[in-house]
C-alpha cells in the first residue's frame, strides 16, 4: 500500500509510530533487536500469551519474515489483540491480499486502533470510496495519528475543502515534513485582500513551516526557503539552503544556486551547478549555460545547451537560439526559431519575430505577432503596436497601445502619451505621464517635463555674470537630468539657466557639451559667452560651427566680426549667409550690413 507524501516502505511510514516521548502502542511494529528477547517472546507465545505473540509477530514482520510472523499474528488476533489485527492487515497487504487486509484493519480500527483506521481510510480512497475514506481517516486523525491527519488533509484539499489546512497544521505540528511543506505552500497562496497585516503574517508563518520541513530534509521546502531568503537579501543563508536542496537532488535548487554564485562573481562554480541541474533536465539551467558560453564566444557550445533547454520543454531555448542566430546574421534561422517559440506562447519571441518581419518590409505579417505578444503581456510589443499605428496615421489606436504600455511602466510609451495630452491641452495628465517617462529614464521625457514646469515659473530677476545663486528649481533639476543623459537641447537650457544665475563656468561647460554633440544653439551660446569674456577669436570658431549648421544669428555675428576686422569680403559672405538663413529680424539686419559692406567695397 503506497504511502501519501514522502515515499517510504510500509513499515517505515510511521503508521505504527507514536510521537517521541510516549510509549509505543501495541498496534505498532517494534524492533527489539535482541535474540534473547525474541526467545523469551517465542516461549511466552507458545504458552498462549497473546500479547507476546503479537509483539513477536510484529518483530518478524519488520524483519521481513512474513511466514513466521503470520502464524503468531493470527494467533494473537484470534485472542482479540487489536495490534495483531492491524499488523496482520499489514502483512496481508504486503502479500497482495488487500481486501483481506482491509477486513483485519476494520476489526482493529473498530477496536480503537488509529493506525488501522488510517490504513483502512487509505484502502477506501484507493478504491474511489471517498465517504468511507474520509470517515476512517477522520477517526485516525482525531486520535492524533499524524499520517491519518495528513491523509485526511490531502483528501479534503483534493475536494477544495478549507478544513484541509487544519489537518495539515495538525500533522505538521506533530513533525510530518510533507504536511509542513504543503501547509507553507497553502499559506503562500492565501490571498488576504485589503488586509496587509494578515498577508504579512501568512508569509511569516509560511516561512516558519518551510524552515521546519527543510530542517527535516524536505528538499523542495529548502528550495522555497532559499528563494524567500534570497528575495529578502539574505544571500548567504539562501545559498546554504539552495546547497542543501541541490545536494539532495533538486535541480531547481542547483540552478538557483548557480545564479546566486554568478551574481557573486563566481561564474566557474555557477557553471558547475548549472551543469548538474541541466543534466537533471532543468531547462533554465541549460539556458544559463548557453548564455555563459555565448558570452565567451563559444557559439557552438551555446547552441548545444540552448537545444538541450528546448528538449527539456523550455521555450526560452528556442528564443535564445533565435537571438544567437540573429547575432550571427543567420536571419532565416533566427526567424524559424522565433516562430517556434512564438507559436509556443513566448511573448517576447512573438515581439522579436514581428520586428524581424517589419525590418524585412512585411508590415502585414508583423502586425498580428505584435498583437499576439501585446495581448500576452509584452510591454515592448504594445509600444511597437503604438508606433505601427502612428506610422499609419491611426492616432487613436496608437494612443490606446501607448497608454497600455505606459501603464506597465514603459517610459517611451509614457512620453508619447504625455505629448498627446499636451497637444490636447490636458496639462495635468501630460505632466503625470511625463513624470513617469522622466522617472523611467527617458531623456526626452525629462526635457519635456522641465519645459512644462518652466513655462509655469514666474520670471526671476536677472543676475550679473559671476554672481552665483545656489538654489535650483525643480524644472532645472529635470533639465539637468536630461542634460546628463546627453539631451542637447536640455544641455543648452541648463547652460542658459546657469548663465542667468551668473555661473559662467557651469554655463560654458553645458554649452560646450551641447556644441560638441552637434547643437548649433549650444555652439552659438558658447560663442556669446566667450565673446563676453573677451575671447572673440575662440567665439568665432564656435559661431562658424553654428553658422555652418544653419544658425542665422551665428552667421550675422561672424559678419560683424569680419567687418570690424576690415575683412569686408568675408563679412559680406557671412552677411549673405545670414540673410539666407534668417529668421526675419536677422535677415533684415544682415541685409542692411551686407548693403553697407557692398558700398564700402565699391567705394
Amino acid at each position: 500500500m503506497d504511502v501519501m507524501g514522502d515515499k517510504a516502505t510500509l513499515c517505515e511510514t510511521g503508521r505504527f509510530v507514536q510521537p517521541s516521548g510516549t510509549e509505543p502502542a501495541r498496534d505498532e511494529l517494534v524492533d527489539l533487536g535482541d535474540t534473547t528477547e525474541e526467545t523469551r517472546l517465542a516461549l511466552a507465545a507458545q504458552s498462549g500469551d497473546a500479547e507476546a505473540a503479537s509483539v513477536l509477530g510484529a518483530m518478524l514482520l519488520r524483519r521481513g519474515d512474513l511466514d513466521g510472523a503470520e502464524a503468531h499474528l493470527r494467533a494473537a488476533t484470534a485472542a482479540g489483540d487489536r495490534a495483531a489485527a492491524n499488523n496482520l492487515g499489514v502483512l496481508l497487504h504486503q502479500r497482495g491480499y488487500a481486501d483481506e487486509a482491509a477486513g483485519w484493519w476494520r476489526i482493529a480500527a473498530v477496536a480503537g486502533s488509529a493506525a488501522a483506521a488510517h490504513a483502512l481510510g487509505r484502502y477506501h480512497r484507493e478504491r474511489g470510496d471517498e465517504p468511507a475514506a474520509e470517515y476512517w481517516l477522520r477517526q485516525s486523525a482525531e486520535q492524533g495519528h499524524v499520517l491519518g491527519a495528513y491523509a485526511l488533509a490531502d483528501l479534503l484539499e483534493h475536494r477544495g475543502d478549507v478544513a484541509a489546512e487544519h489537518w495539515l497544521r495538525a500533522a505538521a505540528e506533530r513533525g510530518h515534513r510533507e504536511a509542513a511543506y504543503r501547509l507553507a505552500r497553502a499559506l503562500d497562496r492565501k490571498d488576504a485582500p485589503g488586509d496587509e497585516t494578515a498577508a504579512d503574517n501568512a508569509v511569516a508563518e509560511a516561512e516558519q513551516w518551510y524552515r521546519q520541513a527543510a530542517a527535516r530534509g524536505h528538499r523542495r521546502a529548502a528550495l522555497q526557503l532559499g528563494a524567500i531568503l534570497e528575495k529578502r537579501g539574505e544571500l548567504r543563508e539562501a545559498g546554504r539552503w539552495y546547497l542543501t536542496s541541490a545536494k539532495d537532488g533538486e535541480a531547481r535548487a542547483a540552478c538557483a544556486l548557480g545564479f546566486l554564485l554568478r551574481d557573486a562573481g563566481d561564474t566557474e562554480s555557477a557553471a558547475v551547478w548549472w551543469l548538474r541541474a541541466a543534466q537533471d533536465g532543468d531547462g533554465n539551467a541549460a539556458n544559463a549555460l548557453g548564455a555563459l558560453h555565448a558570452e565567451r564566444g563559444e557559439t557552438q557550445t551555446a547552441e548545444r545547451w540552448y537545444r538541450a533547454a528546448l528538449d527539456a520543454g523550455d521555450d526560452n531555448g528556442a528564443y535564445n537560439l533565435a537571438l544567437l542566430c540573429a547575432e550571427q546574421g543567420r536571419i532565416a534561422q533566427a526567424e524559424q526559431w522565433y516562430r517556434r517559440a512564438a507559436y509556443a506562447g513566448h511573448r517576447e519571441a512573438a515581439n522579436a519575430l514581428a520586428i524581424l518581419l517589419l525590418q524585412g518590409g512585411d508590415r502585414t505579417g508583423a502586425e498580428p505577432w505584435f498583437s499576439k505578444a501585446a495581448e500576452a503581456g509584452s510591454v515592448d510589443a504594445a509600444f511597437n503596436l503604438g508606433i505601427l499605428y502612428a506610422g499609419r496615421g491611426e492616432d487613436e489606436m496608437a494612443l490606446r497601445w501607448y497608454e497600455r504600455a505606459a501603464a506597465a511602466g514603459h517610459a517611451e510609451a509614457a512620453l508619447q502619451v504625455g505629448i498627446a495630452r499636451l497637444r490636447e491641452g490636458d496639462e495635468r495628465e501630460a505632466e503625470r505621464h511625463l513624470r513617469c517617462a522622466a522617472g523611467g529614464g527617458s531623456a526626452e521625457g525629462a526635457y519635456r517635463l522641465a519645459t512644462l514646469l518652466d513655462a509655469r515659473r514666474p520670471p526671476e530677476p536677472a543676475h550679473e555674470l559671476g554672481e552665483t545663486v545656489q538654489e535650483k528649481t525643480e524644472c532645472e533639476e529635470w533639465y539637468e537630468r536630461a542634460a546628463t543623459q546627453g539631451h542637447r537641447r536640455a544641455q543648452v537650457r541648463v547652460g542658459m539657466l546657469a548663465a542667468a544665475r551668473g555661473d559662467v563656468v557651469e554655463a560654458a561647460r553645458w554649452y560646450r557639451a551641447a556644441a560638441e554633440a552637434g547643437s548649433r544653439n549650444g555652439a552659438f551660446n558658447l560663442g556669446l559667452l566667450l565673446a563676453r569674456e573677451g575671447s572673440e577669436p575662440e567665439a568665432a570658431v564656435w559661431w562658424t560651427r553654428a553658422a555652418d549648421a544653419g544658425h542665422g544669428r551665428a552667421a550675422l555675428r561672424l559678419a560683424l566680426v569680419y567687418a570690424r576686422r576690415g575683412e569686408l569680403a568675408e563679412g559680406q559672405r557671412w552677411a549673405d549667409r545670414a540673410v539666407a538663413l534668417g529668421p526675419a529680424e536677422v535677415a533684415e539686419r544682415a541685409g542692411r550690413l551686407r548693403d553697407a559692406l557692398r558700398e564700402e567695397l565699391s567705394a
